[in-house]
């Protein structure tokens, strides 16, 4: 199923496999042990950091790595739950989600850990991106804005986690791909952030898909949608040359 869902991936969007496969990548944060997943691109032209959903690293993450890396970006998948920590219910994404949303300075640690891990592998300079709880964890760490992430991108963010982030430090470009009938996130908790940022003067854009509900570039899923799947993913692209130009 795993390898029936990347390759359902790769057509979707449009891009030829992957030359090389990834490989897991052990680090240690906070005193826990956690496993990424590294894809480099022979030829790098950037870099990326990905962010997983609520479900934990799993085969999407990798697969959407494996074609940047095709791309010639360099991308690190990584893990903010914890090695072997990969729920397979939906209050299991609950519980562990809650964890972090309640804790949002060990959040944010977390993810510096990871950035500072895909530094140590050779990606010093990076755009960060993130699919629903990852978007918003990306917009986290955007509020804390580390060294060495040069922009940040989201994908059906949970945005509604978002009301209370300060964004006065967020200077980085921000892009966000968002649906306009996503119940997860409704267009009022999108303006909300869009407010935020507006104050802090930080550079954003938004594209809003009419219609698509959560998860749409997800195949699989019943809010998939291939068009905006496509027209996301290549927008995104656009974004990762303009930075790295």
């Amino acid at each position: 199923m795993k390898a029936v869902l990347t390759m359902t991936m790769i057509a979707a969007a449009g891009l030829p496999a992957a030359t090389a496969a990834g490989e897991a990548v052990t680090y240690s944060a906070e005193g826990r042990e956690f496993e990424g997943y590294l894809a480099k691109a022979d030829n790098p032209k950037g870099a990326v950091v990905l962010i997983h959903d609520w479900d934990g690293l799993n085969e999407y993450e990798k697969s959407r790595a494996d074609q940047l890396a095709a791309l010639g970006y360099s991308t690190f998948a990584v893990d903010i739950y914890g090695k072997g920590v990969r729920p397979t219910t939906m209050e299991g994404n609950k519980a562990e989600t809650a964890k972090l949303y309640g804790d949002r300075p060990m959040m944010v640690k977390l993810l510096e850990a990871s950035v500072a891990e895909a530094q140590k592998q050779g990606l010093k300079s990076a755009v960060v991106i993130g699919y629903c709880f990852g978007g918003a964890a990306a917009l986290e760490l955007a509020a804390a804005q580390p060294e060495g992430v040069v922009g940040y991108g989201t994908f059906h963010a949970g945005l509604g986690q978002l009301k209370d982030t300060d964004f006065a430090a967020a200077k980085a470009p921000v892009r966000l791909w968002h649906g306009g009938a996503d119940a997860s996130a409704p267009l009022t908790a999108l303006a909300v952030v869009g407010d935020k940022l507006n104050a802090a003067g930080t550079p954003w854009r938004a594209t809003i898909y009419g219609g698509a509900r959560h998860t749409f570039t997800v195949p699989g899923t019943k809010d998939y949608v291939e068009a905006d799947d496509k027209d996301s993913w290549a927008q995104f692209q656009a974004f990762l040359a303009e930075v790295f130009k």
